[in-house]
């Protein structure tokens, strides 16, 4: 009997880690946000977000916020976007990922950051969702050990587009990836 009071509770937790792990990204309306995508329990990702959307963001139980727009994009306005997540009580934090010439240093900033307990749950965004994916491929890979075909199939789910950035994006992992 005892046995069995302590295996159900390990049989269901298993069982939601499981459910958990092979759950589909979800698109779903959301105040503020284009294109958002609810990936996990911990992880949501969409392209430009208002400032109206942070209090939104904090009641669902997110605790950070990585932004990856530039400074100089239209409509991106950092420092309003840092005081108004900073105000809805988000820690936020700003990599500026430049589509146009992507750096793995930027690349390595975004994995710790996600690799931080104190971020999650973490909602992710730039403009359209398109840097996101990338930068979700390489975490996917690297991070989770998934395959890449796996992983690039949901990131362009999430919103990655461009071939060049899913080419930077399979170069980083190849040279990062131990094996």
């Amino acid at each position: 009997m005892r046995i069995a009071r302590i295996a159900l509770p390990v049989v269901c937790v298993a069982a939601l880690a499981l459910a958990a792990a092979a759950q589909e990204p979800v698109k779903r309306d959301f105040p503020g946000v284009t294109n958002y995508t609810q990936v996990n329990a911990t992880i949501a990702c969409g392209g430009a977000t208002t400032a109206a959307a942070y209090p939104a963001l904090e009641r669902e139980g997110f605790k950070a916020v990585v932004n990856l727009r530039l400074d100089s994009e239209p409509g991106a306005d950092i420092p309003a976007a840092k005081r108004a997540a900073e105000a809805a009580g988000l820690r936020y934090i700003h990599i500026p990922f430049d589509p146009n010439s992507p750096s793995p240093t930027l690349v390595d900033q975004f994995l710790a950051a996600l690799r931080d307990p104190a971020n999650a749950p973490t909602y992710i965004h730039c403009a359209s969702a398109n840097r996101v994916g990338a930068l979700w491929l390489v975490k996917r890979v690297l991070v989770d050990n998934w395959e890449v075909d796996k992983a690039t199939a949901e990131a362009e789910r999430i919103g990655l587009k461009s071939p060049d950035l899913k080419q930077f994006a399979v170069d980083y992992i190849a040279a990062h990836r131990k094996g």
